[in-house]
């Protein structure tokens, strides 16, 4: 198959059997060492701000933390698939408690969903259509919706909507047994540190608004105003993050959100490496790649062309 042609390819196009078997390949050792991380950057920004209270290092803390709560939910979304340990149960485990409960998220519940978004991505009935396809928008608009993350209102809005009773006391228990739980024992451990305010303020802060900010960045990037629908190869974005973008914007691997799709058995830790060998073997003009996250922005906040007769 030509490499320039648009025909769709498969990963047996792009990987030898040798290839497969190494890009495949998970860690015990790797998904512990993502997780660990994650929260020991969480637990040292908290750390920053306790030690050297002000409103800098709070402000630094919740943008660090906001993006470690989107980097667990990454993380809660390689458990999804199973890519995180070698071990079904260990994913779920590790997936639910360390990753999703905290956050108020469903992993058997987000597993179902996510898994018909892959075989749907970007058709009418892809379960993510809605968080990309009102694109571009006006730039007052997408500094608004910003704006409205920034400052909690989204997360606002979210809170008044939730009703955790529509299917009845045991199912809303299900639903909210493991973010209670998880959040008493964080809460039991910030308040030894610094009482109550530091649990708000490291914790539910972050998570109203920076966490919403990253959120909708992420939901804007991967599949906003990608060409083509049918070609695995641009339906949907790779995007250079460098440093600070991954610190504060791309944790674990999301920016590489076309070689996910493209390779759905590849862990994040590895998805740096398929980028480097399909650009190698020739398809990086056929894929979907942004320079940067503020390259997308810039797309999407431009005004839709309307044609005369439209």
């Amino acid at each position: 198959m030509s490499r320039s042609s648009g025909a769709p390819v498969t990963a047996g196009d792009l990987l030898t059997l040798e290839e497969l078997a190494r890009f495949r390949r998970t860690s015990t050792l790797r998904g512990a060492g993502l997780v660990l991380h994650a929260w020991a950057t969480i637990a040292g920004a908290v750390a920053l701000y306790v030690l050297w209270p002000s409103p800098w290092t709070l402000g630094a803390a919740v943008m660090v933390i906001g993006t470690r709560q989107l980097g667990l939910i990454a993380l809660m979304h390689e458990t999804a698939h199973w890519l995180l340990f070698p071990s079904g149960p260990a994913n779920t485990w590790v997936g639910t408690w360390l990753c999703a409960a905290s956050l108020g998220d469903d992993l058997r519940a987000y597993r179902r969903r996510h898994h018909q978004h892959h075989r749907l991505t970007q058709q009418p009935d892809d379960p993510d259509l809605a968080l990309s396809a009102a694109l571009p928008r006006s730039r007052g608009r997408l500094a608004l919706a910003l704006l409205a993350d920034l400052g909690g209102l989204t997360a606002l809005a979210e809170a008044v909507r939730w009703r955790p009773w529509r299917d009845g006391p045991a199912a809303a228990w299900r639903r909210a047994r493991a973010p209670l739980l998880a959040n008493a024992v964080l809460t039991c451990a910030l308040v030894v540190v610094g009482g109550w305010s530091l649990y708000l303020l490291t914790w539910v802060l972050p998570w109203a608004t920076w966490y919403r900010v990253v959120t909708r960045i992420r939901n804007i990037v991967e599949h906003g105003l990608v060409p083509g629908a049918e070609d695995p190869l641009r339906s949907a974005r790779s995007i250079g993050a460098g440093p600070v973008a991954r610190a504060l914007v791309a944790p674990y691997g999301v920016n590489y959100h076309l070689e996910h799709h493209l390779l759905v058995f590849v862990p994040c830790w590895k998805l740096g490496q398929v980028h480097a060998m399909l650009v190698s073997k020739g398809y990086g003009e056929r894929m979907e790649r942004a320079r940067s996250y503020v390259e997308v922005l810039g797309r999407a906040a431009r005004r839709p062309v309307v044609r005369p007769g439209h």
